[in-house]
């Protein structure tokens, strides 16, 4: 196994404070699925009347933690519900041992937490391929029910971790009516990281009431302005979950609250940062601003064009201003664009306009620019009012060094 790396250079400087949310508590254990001396299994467990949203990869080769996670949302809520996640084995490309493995833990979760199977979300992230040790992980259930609490959110992200550098979390606090409700949330994510609902485990609970036909619109429509707006390395997972839990332990209905969505979004928003943040061998943080198309969807598509380029990605890295490549891009991308209405600047600096270089363009400027380590790329179409943002990092030498050598 590779040795462990570096915290990320874009990290933040410290895990959030989050809040408490009332209605569900948290445990975490070492159960040595395929890291030492860490934890790699956490349980969630929701009180009774918790609505369960969720969004999933789209990949056709999708795991079996994710067909069973999708096949029981919409279910009653009665009874409450519990999520289990494992890092380090995804639990993926197994056959009928992956329906196994996913029965052995619901069921060991249902019997410790007197929940029905059917309430019992699972998901696991690490290595495809390999049929996931599923007895290390129900020999610590009874332990994680037995220290279930509802402070140590924290420690559960942790736990979810696999090539990760940092834990990461958000969270907001929403005004309605006079009183408030409560939003916080985790994810993990650092590689095989596209678009295509997210690649990585995310897990955002509130104690706002939401009926589960409402929460799940709201979650589908945010996911796709945020998660489903980065990019590390163009490869979605396929293992991607995105489930949002309201527990309604604060009483306050947020059903169409237009102050509870934009605080949802603002979490959703911070956490899809953070995974680009530390996307595998990251220097620098890189927003994509596309505007003037002919259509919002294919300001997206450009703007995922370039994220996606290895050939712009790795000249970021290298803080070589190399427009040329986002030219190169944009051609590609198959949406609609007119060369002569183009521009392009990084930053404030123009770099081409009309169809070529600007004329007042200075290299000196571009590199400049290229220098810092949160960098704007702007995009103007020409063509209509369609516009995108999209988020990614740069490719470099570490990233090849994490990914060689992942499964040895």
């Amino acid at each position: 196994m590779a040795a462990p790396m570096p915290v990320s250079p874009l990290a933040p400087a410290s895990f959030p404070d989050l809040p408490v949310i009332k209605g569900v508590r948290f445990a975490s254990a070492a159960a040595g699925v395929k890291y030492q001396g860490r934890t790699d299994v956490m349980l969630a467990v929701m009180d009774p009347g918790t609505a369960v949203a969720g969004v999933f990869t789209r990949s056709k080769t999708r795991s079996a933690p994710v067909l069973d996670c999708q096949a029981k949302l919409g279910g009653n809520a009665d009874a409450g519900a519990a999520i289990l996640v494992n890092s380090g084995n995804s639990n993926a490309f197994t056959g009928h041992f992956g329906q196994s493995s996913v029965a052995e833990i619901t069921t060991a979760v249902a019997q410790a937490t007197g929940l029905p199977s059917r309430r019992v979300f699972t998901a696991s992230t690490g290595v495809i391929g390999e049929p996931l040790p599923h007895d290390r992980i129900v020999a610590k259930v009874s332990e994680l029910n037995d220290a279930l609490d509802e402070g140590t959110l924290e420690d559960a992200a942790q736990a979810i971790m696999t090539t990760d550098t940092f834990a990461k979390g958000a969270s907001a606090t929403v005004g309605i009516g006079g009183q408030t409700v409560k939003i916080a949330g985790i994810a993990k994510g650092s590689g095989m990281i596209a678009p295509d609902m997210a690649t990585m485990l995310v897990y955002i609970f509130t104690d706002a009431k939401v009926g589960q036909a409402d929460l799940q619109e709201q979650l589908a429509e945010i996911c796709n302005r945020t998660f489903n707006c980065i990019t590390v390395d163009s490869d979605t997972s396929t293992s991607d979950s995105l489930m949002l839990c309201a527990t309604g332990a604060s009483g306050i209905d947020a059903t169409g609250n237009a102050e509870f969505a934009a605080g949802l979004e603002r979490v959703m928003l911070d956490l899809s940062h953070q995974v680009v943040r530390d996307g595998e061998g990251a220097t620098k943080f890189v927003e994509i601003q596309v505007t003037g198309a002919a259509s919002d969807a294919d300001a997206k598509v450009h703007g995922l064009a370039i994220a996606n380029s290895p050939l712009v990605k790795t000249a970021i890295a290298g803080e070589d201003p190399n427009w040329g490549r986002v030219v190169m891009a944009i051609g590609k991308s198959g949406a609609a664009a007119d060369r002569d209405l183009l521009s392009i600047s990084f930053g404030n600096v123009l770099v081409a306009e009309k169809g070529w270089v600007a004329p007042d363009y200075k290299e000196d400027l571009g590199a400049a620019e290229m220098k810092k380590q949160e960098i704007t790329i702007k995009v103007g179409l020409g063509l209509g009012a369609g516009k995108a943002t999209v988020w990614t990092c740069d490719l470099t030498h570490q990233y090849i060094s994490i990914n060689a050598d992942y499964r040895s």
